[in-house]
């Protein structure tokens, strides 16, 4: 028999966050987020709890914890969009569909008391957290900043009723083996032509200071239209920052410029720290931190995190290929992870066109009507 529990106590709360290590673990694939991470988000002052609010379930077979799964009922992404839903995200579960039953039946009930109509995921608070199911690359790596998942999982969401949203693919890029000479001189016009310029920050403190405020006005207007996104409020802003800053190197930065300074396009990348964190469960311990501050170094994979432009530039997104081809040539790493692109982004898939590009994996969002 199933008990399902809210989340309340301190054990309760370790055994949340716990639970997806031991069901994961000495899994070659899966990526922990960072431990301390996780726990945060059972702080009132947690940074999305503003515009949002999120409940959090255990199941019990007896006295074994044998499955989780959390609700998120975020409202500015349903003032935006012009929903009821509620999210379902960080559901990790044994094969046992019983358990899979109890817990999203928990969610569906809490979604319809606060008079929702969907539910939809796995979706996060934002696009920037862990999204979508994993249903295709079972044997890859993931990044760090995706969740990993194992197959059955996709069958015991669809036995409830569960169908497909969206999708996104994921992409390996290799540099080409022969680069495309015309690229760099289509990049030089393109520059000269708009009179634009690329960023000249030296390091992650300086591109930070000098671009914080107008990057995230460029993120929202240029992931506007984009599936799952939410306006940044100013605490968001504050956690991301603070979180980027162990990441960022200038080296896997690319940001053009017009002639006021202003950002017109961009394209973010991380060096993976995939490998760096495994070992540890999440856990920033002191060999952690040397592991990642060894991979930030010298990465052997580049996490693409974030790419866009203005509309009035769009054209512009081709200095993007060049860029990350450089990334790619000039220094330690052997591939670049797209991490998740929708589907029908068909832009964007055409800028990997210009790679040696696997596809890899496939994720997917479900919805389901209550």
């Amino acid at each position: 028999m199933i008990t399902i529990r809210e989340v309340q106590t301190r054990s309760q709360r370790r055994a949340f966050v716990q639970f997806p290590l031991r069901l994961y673990k000495n899994n070659p694939c899966f990526v922990p987020p960072l431990y301390s991470d996780e726990m945060k988000l059972f702080r009132k002052d947690y940074h999305y709890y503003d515009d949002a609010e999120a409940v959090y379930y255990l199941a019990y077979r007896g006295k074994k914890v044998v499955g989780r799964i959390s609700g998120i009922l975020q409202r500015k992404s349903n003032e935006k969009w012009k929903q009821k839903r509620v999210r379902f995200t960080r559901f990790d579960c044994l094969d046992d569909q019983e358990a899979a039953d109890a817990l999203f039946g928990a969610v569906e009930a809490w979604a319809k008391r606060k008079g929702m109509e969907e539910v939809v995921g796995p979706l996060g608070f934002s696009d920037l957290e862990r999204e979508g199911l994993l249903i295709e690359g079972f044997d890859e790596l993931s990044t760090f900043e995706e969740q990993y998942n194992y197959p059955y999982y996709q069958k015991l969401i669809e036995n409830l009723g569960y169908e497909k949203e969206v999708d996104w693919i994921e992409h390996k890029l290799y540099a080409p083996e022969t680069p495309d000479p015309r690229i760099r001189d289509m990049r030089e016009k393109l520059l000269k032509r708009f009179n634009l310029h690329m960023s000249d920050a030296k390091n992650a403190k300086e591109f930070i200071e000098r671009y914080k405020d107008d990057f995230f006005c460029l993120l929202d207007d240029t992931y506007a239209e984009i599936y799952g996104t939410v306006p940044f409020t100013e605490k968001m802003k504050r956690e991301l920052v603070k979180n980027f800053k162990l990441l960022i190197d200038v080296r896997y930065i690319a940001m053009v410029l017009d002639e006021n300074e202003k950002p017109v396009c961009f394209g973010l990348c991380f060096p993976s720290i995939a490998r760096a964190v495994q070992k540890s469960g999440g856990r920033l311990t002191l060999p952690t931190i040397f592991r990642v501050l060894r991979s930030v170094k010298k990465p052997e994979i580049i996490d693409l995190a974030l790419i866009g432009v203005v509309p009035a530039y769009r054209g512009v997104s081709l200095v993007m290929i060049d860029e990350i081809m450089r990334m790619l040539t000039q220094g330690t790493a052997q591939y670049c992870e797209t991490n998740l692109n929708l589907e029908n982004n068909y832009s964007i898939h055409n800028l990997w066109k210009n790679f040696r590009s696997v596809q890899h994996k496939r994720r997917r969002s479900f919805v389901k009507k209550i």
